[in-house]
């Protein structure tokens, strides 16, 4: 058996328009963009990666904008919510910020004895801000939100699910571990709390509603979530996954991790991905973001690609990759 994953790695959502996407999650939530790429398997769509400063492990949110993407239905098969900590005492800023932002969150309200803060993104993505006393420190030094308020990384995430017995399973031989749990309300499934070790990224919630509409992908949806785990036990992943019934892809070189996908059994797209080598691998720290960066398997095609690709501001003049 491979060790415990480590909690989520990075959540990848689909968006609409780039320039838009980019604006808020930079300028809004505050995060940095650390990686501007392609969708390794569509490139003519923008892969773009925000994170903490470095990139790490756990704070990354990434997206596939398709320009002009029609909206998607959030529903059952999704990770229908992902979450954000902030430190505690911070979500009247918080609300004030996404209030003049025209994010419209909603109220405030309290959860496994945290305080959740929930709104969404332009396309609109289910989102949360839980705050909380354990938050670790922040390293976000370009954020414009205050050090004192700025996002941590990821708390967790919400799997949608009309049956959540076999996920469970999963779960729990990943090394997540049930804590909690509450009854469904008008509207909502029952919520079970599954942690696993860490400070980041630890965190998945099972909501199971059979009479939940079934979710279907577009913009404003999660792609899949990623969770951190071992170069050298990615092997012993696939036979973990396997061995349960699931059909895992080889283990694929996404040039800044390796990975491994499998749907588990609702249908939810996970992924398996490695801590190293990092996004540094191909940019110094302090440059991270500024240019389209792409793998080297991809660079012939450099001119064809981003010719493709809509402008963004975030871009500075590309230069081929040696």
């Amino acid at each position: 058996m491979p060790e415990d994953t480590r909690g989520i790695h990075h959540v990848t959502a689909i968006a609409s328009d780039p320039e838009r996407n980019f604006e808020f999650y930079t300028e809004t939530l505050g995060l940095r963009l650390v990686k501007q790429s392609v969708n390794q398997d569509d490139v003519s769509v923008y892969h773009l990666f925000y994170a903490d400063h470095e990139g790490t492990p756990g704070t990354s949110m990434t997206f596939f904008p398709y320009v002009d993407a029609r909206p998607g239905q959030v529903g059952t098969g999704q990770v229908s919510t992902v979450s954000f900590l902030v430190p505690e005492g911070s979500l009247d800023y918080w609300q004030d910020r996404l209030e003049d932002a025209g994010a419209e969150p909603d109220d405030p309200l309290e959860r496994f004895g945290d305080t959740v803060l929930p709104f969404t993104d332009p396309d609109g993505l289910p989102l949360e801000l839980v705050a909380r006393a354990d938050a670790p420190p922040a390293n976000l030094p370009e954020s414009p939100v205050p050090e004192e308020h700025a996002i941590r990384g990821f708390f967790g995430v919400t799997l949608s699910l009309t049956g959540a017995d076999p996920t469970v399973e999963l779960l729990e031989g990943m090394g997540y571990r049930e804590t909690d749990h509450e009854p469904g309300t008008e509207g909502t499934g029952p919520r079970r709390r599954f942690k696993a070790d860490g400070e980041l990224g630890f965190v998945v919630d099972v909501e199971e509603d059979p009479q939940a509409p079934q979710g279907l992908p577009g913009a404003g949806t999660v792609h899949h979530v990623a969770f951190e785990v071992r170069e050298d036990e990615q092997d012993d992943w696939r036979e973990f996954l396997i061995d349960r019934g699931l059909r895992p892809t080889e283990i694929i070189d996404r040039k800044w991790f390796k990975s491994v996908y499998a749907r588990e059994y609702g249908g939810i797209l996970f992924e398996f991905a490695t801590k190293e080598p990092g996004y540094t691998v191909d940019e110094e720290l302090e440059e991270l973001g500024e240019r389209l960066v792409l793998p080297e398997w991809l660079e012939d095609r450099r001119g064809e690609i981003e010719a493709g690709l809509p402008k963004l501001s975030a871009a500075a003049e590309s230069e081929p990759q040696s």
